[in-house]
């Protein structure tokens, strides 16, 4: 069943991206940013704690978890270490995240012969 509610919520949240691509004339990177700050503003307000109990991994993968992440990780980091918390928290937070797609992409970068279409 965990499968089944993570494939349902990601396919909802990435149905709700296209249709905004296909029905509105928003370009893909403001879809993005809003997306990020859906998910920051919904977890700034603990409001994504309810889609993250429904939807599991398939509400915490896509790009608005990782609006929540960040809105968790400062909320953290300002209990623990005050206002400093407020510049450290997400980047702490997300660090795994940031350190792998650095790590990918120079992976990519050095293995893969880049060519014009």
């Amino acid at each position: 069943m965990q499968f089944i509610n993570a494939f349902i919520f990601g396919g909802l949240i990435c149905a709700v991206g296209q249709l905004l691509i296909d029905k509105t004339a928003l370009t893909p990177a403001r879809i993005l940013t809003a997306f990020v700050m859906a998910g920051l503003v919904l977890g700034a307000l603990g409001l994504y704690e309810p889609v993250l109990n429904a939807g599991q991994e398939g509400a915490a993968i896509p790009i608005c978890g990782f609006g929540n992440l960040m809105a968790e990780s400062v909320h953290q980091a300002l209990r623990r270490d005050g206002a400093l918390g407020i510049l450290t928290g997400g980047l702490t937070g997300a660090a795994a995240g940031i350190s792998a797609a650095v790590f990918f992409s120079v992976t990519a970068a050095l293995t893969v012969r880049s060519r014009d279409k």
